[in-house]
């Protein structure tokens, strides 16, 4: 099952590349791969959003907004200046596959 789709796509700083978020899967996947050492109060407290949003309790759109803070926290949010532009979803996009 596909979870929900952000309205903007946020971009990552990884080591070799910036890597697109455009979901909560996306969230999932990232925090999963966030190494132990690393993981601390602000880590399980998105993880925490991140399963309410999965179960409805919470809209994603505050997961996208808080993910966005997580990342600055940690020197990780990549701005759009830095993604290169044939890299960039259009704004009007279709999620709904139609």
């Amino acid at each position: 099952m596909a979870l929900d789709i952000f309205e903007h796509p946020i971009y990552a700083q990884r080591k070799y590349f910036v890597q697109e978020i455009a979901g909560l899967d996306d969230v999932f996947d990232f925090l999963d791969e966030w190494p132990q050492e690393k993981r601390d109060i602000t880590y399980e407290v998105m993880l925490d959003a991140c399963r309410k949003a999965a179960n409805r309790q919470l809209p994603a759109s505050v997961v996208a907004a808080n993910f966005s803070r997580f990342l600055k926290k940690h020197g990780k949010l990549a701005e759009i200046e830095d993604v290169p532009t044939h890299l960039r979803r259009v704004s009007d996009r279709n999620v709904s596959g139609i």
